[in-house]
């Protein structure tokens, strides 16, 4: 288990990153609690997020239906009173139907509000669960994971990335005390695969290396449970979604990420173009877990490989990087500099409230930059820490030197 690093005696005062931190936290939380007030009361802004899809696929459940069929769907969605563009559909793998299943016992303005409510609460959860883990750190750095806004936007868009989040979290809370179920709890991170490779690599070399195999049979104990209850839900899930997926046409999408930046700017036709950032990560990723191995820590280690498997993912969404929030925890607990935390609060503070300055959407070109500003600024932190190591010699070696 982590242990919180000593902190400086004045640590209640309230300086920069004190202010930044609260800054971000009361705007995250007026503009969330705001969202979840008028929920209830209008219907519109119920349907007019990814939520419908979610729900429309539990009404396809419920009613034995193709989840992967456009007529239906868009049928479902568009009487609703979705008024979007085209037709929409879960992308997760089949084996997270099952989540979508009991949206469709209710209607859609029924189910929203309990939806939202559900992601908020597995948000806390995870922050808390991870704000332990770190050895309960003070100066309020857990504040930075409740406000996160990728993970706010997955409470006011429905969106899943949250059961990631939890995941990962559960992982790197029980991989040394229970690795059976650290692993089931991988399972999570499955729901969004593209978003893992990097570390899925290294997870895998990490296994065999220190023969870990209770994690592996754990991760897959729990997608064969997923994958039967899919199959008793849906016989022919998997068949549907596999025609769904070649037919698709989501390749061609614009999604603000550095692998889709690639391909658009060598050539959009060329959607394989979008894996190559992936494969190189992939590539790099033993390298850099081989000369460690015998030290390897997931909460700082594994930090650079999942902010680096974020930055390569084929595809990634601003609401996926909510899977950033231990990485950023776990530096924002280590460093010594108090400005570089009140540099993340004004960073997350800024993302906040782009979409309202530029007027833009989630698909703007504008949201390329919170990617690479994760990773660097954790690389950053992550400096100050270990140059401040290097720095305490023990007396013994210090008096040896001078001798």
């Amino acid at each position: 288990m982590a242990q919180s690093p000593r902190l400086p005696r004045n640590n209640d005062r309230l300086d920069f990153a004190g202010m930044a931190t609260a800054l971000a936290f009361a705007l995250g939380l007026a503009l969330t609690a705001l969202f979840l007030a008028v929920l209830p009361l209008i219907h519109h802004l119920a349907v007019s997020r990814d939520f419908v899809v979610y729900w429309a696929t539990g009404q396809q459940l419920v009613h034995h239906g193709n989840p992967y069929d456009p007529t239906a769907m868009s049928r479902i969605e568009h009487g609703a009173g979705f008024d979007g563009k085209g037709v929409y559909f879960m992308r997760n793998p089949p084996w997270a139907l099952p989540l979508a299943l009991p949206l469709g016992l209710a209607s859609a303005r029924a189910a929203a509000l309990p939806w939202s409510l559900l992601i908020l609460a597995l948000l806390l959860y995870s922050v808390r669960l991870l704000w332990k883990t770190l050895g309960k750190p003070a100066n309020h750095i857990e504040w930075l994971g409740y406000c996160f806004p990728p993970a706010l936007i997955c409470v006011i868009s429905g969106q899943t990335a949250i059961f990631l989040l939890l995941g990962l979290v559960l992982f790197l809370r029980l991989h040394r005390t229970n690795p059976f179920w650290a692993g089931a709890a991988l399972w999570l991170c499955t729901l969004k695969p593209h978003l893992f490779l990097p570390f899925a690599v290294v997870l895998l070399a990490w296994i065999v290396v220190t023969r870990s195999w209770r994690i592996l049979y754990g991760a897959a104990a729990a997608i064969l449970a997923s994958c039967a209850l899919t199959a008793l839900i849906d016989p022919a899930a998997f068949a549907q979604y596999m025609h769904w997926a070649g037919n698709s046409g989501i390749a061609n999408e614009f999604i603000p990420c550095l692998s889709v930046m690639l391909r658009n700017a060598i050539d959009p036709a060329k959607h394989w173009l979008a894996f190559v950032p992936a494969l190189v990560a992939c590539v790099w990723a033993p390298i850099y877990f081989w000369p460690r191995r015998h030290s390897w820590d997931w909460l700082d280690h594994g930090s650079v490989v999942m902010l680096v498997s974020l930055l390569a993912a084929p595809y990634a969404w601003m609401w996926d990087h909510a899977l950033a929030i231990p990485a950023l925890l776990y530096g924002a607990s280590r460093t010594r500099s108090r400005n570089l935390v009140g540099v993340l609060a004004l960073l997350m503070v800024a993302l906040q409230l782009q979409p309202y300055i530029f007027s833009v959407g989630l698909n703007s070109k504008l949201f390329l930059w919170p990617a690479p500003a994760w990773l660097v600024w954790f690389l950053v932190a992550r400096r100050t820490v270990h140059a401040e190591q290097e720095s305490v010699v023990p007396a013994p070696v210090a008096a040896a030197s001078l001798g």
